[in-house]
């Protein structure tokens, strides 16, 4: 959970991966992504077979964002999978978020019409559980 850009990738990936499946929209997304971060296709085909590991992060907003951006990817396919939720809740531990803050946010974005979280929203239940 570094801000090594395979990084991120890689635990998108990872995430995408958590429900057994992936379909077109996640692979779309995943590769827009890359070809932001300047990873080329054969370096993001080489991260689908081979994730790198997650690596820790200690700034609180570079945390906040990676947790909306795994959210992002488990929201891209308009499904929400139970094993999904779980590598969420496992990423969020991983950084440092408490499992009630993933369980706020979930709860959130499953009551959300089009299942996101506006950022102010995301920030506000952060401030409340780490102020």
């Amino acid at each position: 959970m570094s801000k090594d850009p395979k990084k991120l990738l890689s635990d998108l990936i990872n995430m995408v991966l958590a429900d057994g499946k992936i379909n077109s929209s996640e692979v779309n997304f995943i590769k827009k992504l890359a070809k932001r971060m300047n990873i080329s296709k054969e370096e993001t085909l080489a991260l689908f077979e081979n994730p790198e590991p997650s690596q820790p992060l200690y700034n609180e907003v570079d945390r906040i964002t990676h947790f909306y951006k795994l959210i992002l990817v488990m929201n891209v396919d308009n499904e929400t999978h139970e094993k999904e939720i779980i590598a969420l809740k496992n990423f969020g531990l991983k950084m440092g978020i408490r499992p009630n803050v993933a369980d706020q946010i979930i709860k959130k974005m499953e009551l959300s019409e089009n299942k996101l979280i506006p950022a102010e929203a995301l920030l506000k239940i952060f401030k409340v559980y780490y102020n």
